[in-house]
């Protein structure tokens, strides 16, 4: 993939100690999401720093230059077999809709079916500023499993998002 300027965007897996000071920048740049939202996605990426592999927290991360274009952090759904959650998936808005986005997911997907995952969760907010996001999700072959109303406040829902991983479907 190659974004519209051009740049060749390198994905790692890698958490470094910069990353959680980009992913609180990067998030926070996006403008979809509050201070306290910010602070958990740094957070997390603290945790992982921390904790390593314990954490249950992975990563991928994509870098144009030496910017963060975008971000996405997964893990697996504790006393589940092979359900994984996509916790976050962010695009600085300098790189969105240039195919950052879709990078990330698909390379979150791989590395859930490495781990051994075979479903992929992921939530979003059921208002209509959040419905490019969801219409994301359905064109990457995900399907809304259910809604939540008033879930994160009055008038906004959970939407629930799942993908059945291709390997997965064709097994017995």
């Amino acid at each position: 993939m190659t974004t519209s300027g051009g740049a060749q965007p390198r994905l790692r897996s890698t958490v470094e100690r910069g990353d959680t000071a980009a992913v609180r920048a990067l998030v926070a740049a996006t403008g979809f999401f509050r201070d306290d939202e910010v602070d958990v996605a740094a957070e997390l990426v603290a945790e992982r720093l921390s904790r390593g592999v314990a954490s249950g927290y992975h990563f991928v991360f994509a870098e144009i230059g030496d910017r963060m274009a975008g971000y996405s952090c997964f893990g697996p759904i504790g006393c589940t077999v092979s359900s994984h959650d996509l916790y976050w998936i962010a695009v600085h808005p300098d790189f969105q809709g240039s195919g950052v986005g879709t990078d990330l997911i698909r390379e979150t997907e791989r590395r859930v079916g490495e781990l051994g995952g075979t479903r992929v969760y992921v939530e979003t907010s059921s208002t209509a500023r959040y419905e490019p996001t969801r219409r994301f999700y359905e064109r990457r072959g995900y399907a809304a499993e259910g809604v939540l109303r008033d879930f994160y406040a009055p008038g906004d829902g959970k939407v629930i998002f799942v993908k059945v991983l291709p390997e997965a479907s064709a097994s017995p």
